[in-house]
């Protein structure tokens, strides 16, 4: 692969809150210091829902010599919103590509299922409730995703003068014309992993370059197998959505997130994938607490780190976590 990426959580902002509540510049420089020096990746995509947290780590990443994909992830918004927040970061990352950075704009991801306008209902759920239960809907996705970009592609081009991507899942099928990469949110499971290389390959042979963005599984035993929903395992507050404790039955499986970030970025280097970025460094809003097996909601987390609330880990000194054996899986894989 061309750049061996990890993605990085700048914060997402659902109804004006950030999952992420500290965001120090010295802690984010840091983590992305150890993206580049031990975990060996050349790329990081940068996501979230604030801009200036976005330029402030776009600034960091490109310090740090590493190509950076700035990436807004809109979340509950309608397309007027979608539109406002691309045009500002195509804005902030023309700023930074300017200063001499290697910069690709992420114009949004999953768009249709995490946002409204696109798809009828108040939540993703209810969204992806009216998608399979009617499937001429479907087919109908591309056609209303293109509509948006249509318009805001050249927008986003007049701002930003680097090239230009999409983070889509399979079912959007965009026109990938408008963009300069093929990127798609690669996550295998189990229902169609007997054609999940081959479904690459075929990715691969169109021509056009081609990221994939988003793959990632959970820390429970079988979390790979339903990979695409596995951090559905966790209730939530009614009024706040915020994580609030893990559904029983779940057991902690390390080596099973570790196994499924190996297999696939095996296939992705073996079948000539140009980018990849494992989904994701660390989650903050979805902390590690080992004594409670209900209340450990890092068993839903894909970060490839856990998260302590109340001590630092031992292996960074003043950092609040500690690496899980996905993290050596992932450095392992770029260091080869």
């Amino acid at each position: 692969m061309r750049a061996k990426g990890m993605t990085y959580d700048t914060g997402f902002v659902h109804k004006g809150r950030s999952s992420r509540e500290r965001f120090d510049a010295g802690l984010v420089e840091r983590e992305l210091r150890i993206i580049r020096d031990d975990l060996h990746c050349t790329a990081v995509q940068l996501v979230g829902g604030d801009p200036e947290r976005l330029e402030l780590a776009g600034h960091l990443a490109a310090g740090l010599g590493l190509e950076v994909w700035f990436s807004p992830y809109p979340l509950e918004l309608t397309p007027e919103r979608i539109r406002a927040l691309l045009l500002d970061c195509a804005e902030r990352a023309e700023r930074l590509r300017a200063g001499g950075a290697e910069v690709v704009f992420v114009a949004g991801v999953e768009l249709t299922i995490m946002n409204r306008g696109f798809i009828e209902g108040d939540d993703i759920e209810a969204r992806l409730g009216r998608l399979f239960g009617d499937r001429t809907l479907i087919a109908e996705l591309g056609g209303r995703l293109d509509a948006f970009f249509a318009a805001v592609v050249p927008a986003i081009r007049q701002r930003f003068h680097g090239k230009v991507t999409y983070a889509a899942i399979p079912l959007e099928n965009p026109d990938w014309d408008r963009f300069d990469f093929v990127a798609l949110e690669l996550i295998r499971s189990a229902a169609v992993a007997g054609q999940f290389r081959e479904g690459v390959r075929s990715l691969v042979a169109r021509g056009k370059p081609v990221a994939a963005t988003g793959f990632g599984t959970a820390t429970w035993r079988g979390a790979g197998d339903d990979a695409p929903r596995s951090m559905e395992i966790v209730e939530h507050d009614p009024a706040t959505g915020l994580p609030v404790r893990v559904k029983d039955g779940y057991e902690r499986d390390e080596a099973g997130q570790a196994a499924y970030l190996r297999e696939l970025l095996e296939i992705f280097d073996s079948e000539g994938v140009d980018s990849a970025f494992v989904y994701l460094f660390a989650l903050y809003n979805y902390p590690h607490r080992p004594d409670d097996p209900r209340q450990d909601l890092d068993l839903a987390g894909v970060g490839i780190v856990k998260v302590y609330e109340d001590r630092d880990g031992s292996t960074y000194p003043g950092l609040p976590w500690e690496p899980k054996a996905a993290f050596a899986a992932v450095a392992e894989h770029y260091r080869a």
